[in-house]
């Protein structure tokens, strides 16, 4: 049994949703519980690193939740080839523009919903993420709400 480190780039998380669905609750509460562990009993323990334009904020979150790494540098970020995972809360505006970055940096993508403003370019992103052969998805956590579900 092993552990398996998995760098996940963090975009977007000093936003409320961010930081408390994406970050505390699901990110370090898995850090906490020392990782997933695996069928074959291996863990996966998730590295986050933070990427944020004001660097005060984006320090005092990673300190406050004990993340060791964070920047303001999105490119840097990406060109390191042991984070393997892109994760993006931002701006609905941005996004395709920053899941297409980091497509052609290697990356597989998750982000927050919608992943576009509007169909042309969701579309484009879904498709250049299948051409580069990426792991790619979108949160959909609200389908599930017992509210919702209800309205069937």
């Amino acid at each position: 049994m092993s552990e398996k480190r998995l760098g996940i780039i963090m975009h977007g998380v000093t936003g409320r949703m961010g930081t408390n669905q994406h970050l505390v609750r699901s990110i370090v509460a898995i850090r906490q519980q020392g990782g997933v562990t695996l069928a074959n009993g291996d863990r996966v323990m998730p590295d986050p690193i933070l990427v944020g334009r004001n660097a005060e904020k984006i320090a005092a979150l990673a300190h406050a939740h004990g993340v060791q790494r964070y920047t303001t540098d999105l490119d840097l970020a990406l060109a390191n080839p042991d984070d393997t995972v892109f994760f993006d809360a931002g701006t609905t505006q941005m996004r395709p523009t920053l899941l297409a970055k980091a497509i052609r940096a290697g990356k597989h993508v998750y982000c927050e919903k919608p992943i576009a403003t509007n169909l042309n370019e969701a579309v484009e992103v879904a498709r250049l993420a299948q051409s580069a052969g990426i792991k790619h998805g979108a949160v959909q956590d609200k389908l599930f709400l017992p509210g919702l579900r209800k309205l069937n």
